[in-house]
């Protein structure tokens, strides 16, 4: 329903909407966590142990 009545407002009414909502840092955090999260969602997942072990790798060659 939400979706349904954002779309429906004029463009200008849109464009204020969105600009109010991502000038809150924290929910503009949070709106970026998400779109990370629904753009990686078909990745595979790897071990955690894998992650920390490329995540450290990267910060020796800094």
């Amino acid at each position: 329903m939400f979706w349904t009545a954002f779309q429906a407002l004029p463009k200008a009414a849109r464009e204020d909407f969105l600009a109010r909502l991502i000038s809150d840092h924290k929910l503009r955090e949070d709106l970026l966590d998400r779109a990370v999260i629904a753009e990686r969602r078909s990745e595979k997942s790897r071990p955690f142990s894998d992650y920390l072990a490329e995540r450290h790798g990267s910060h020796a060659t800094r």
